[in-house]
């Protein structure tokens, strides 16, 4: 039945800051990008190597969060990749901070959160 995730969908507050943040730092290619004047509303498609993976949208005033990280819904999204430090690094140059890298006791691998420009948990995985 189910193939994929084909894409998730982001609400932020500051659309320009959010774009800005999701292609400049974290390196996601716009698709397309649509003004909604009905909705008085932006989606940006957005792909990372090539694959549709986000829909960042706008509207006027969303309602925040209810609590960071255990509300109920999606608690975080992870991206995987190769060298955690390096990734840490480019990041925090970016002026993003990151929590301490630690290990999952699980899987023995690397990984540590930071936050998009309204708080959503964002998690790096080495894998």
């Amino acid at each position: 039945m189910l193939q994929a995730i084909h894409h998730i969908a982001v609400i932020c507050t500051d659309y320009e800051k959010s774009k800005s943040f999701y292609t400049d730092i974290l390196g996601f290619e716009i698709i397309a990008e649509v003004y909604r004047e009905e909705r008085d509303s932006y989606k940006l498609d957005l792909s990372l190597n090539g694959d549709y993976a986000i829909e960042l949208f706008s509207f006027p005033s969303p309602p925040s969060r209810p609590s960071r990280p255990e509300a109920a819904g999606l608690r975080h999204l992870a991206f995987k990749v190769d060298n955690i430090h390096q990734a840490v690094e480019h990041l925090n140059k970016k002026g993003i901070q990151t929590e301490p890298i630690r290990i999952d006791p699980y899987t023995e691998k690397a990984f540590t959160f930071f936050s998009d420009p309204d708080g959503l948990p964002l998690e790096l995985y080495e894998g």
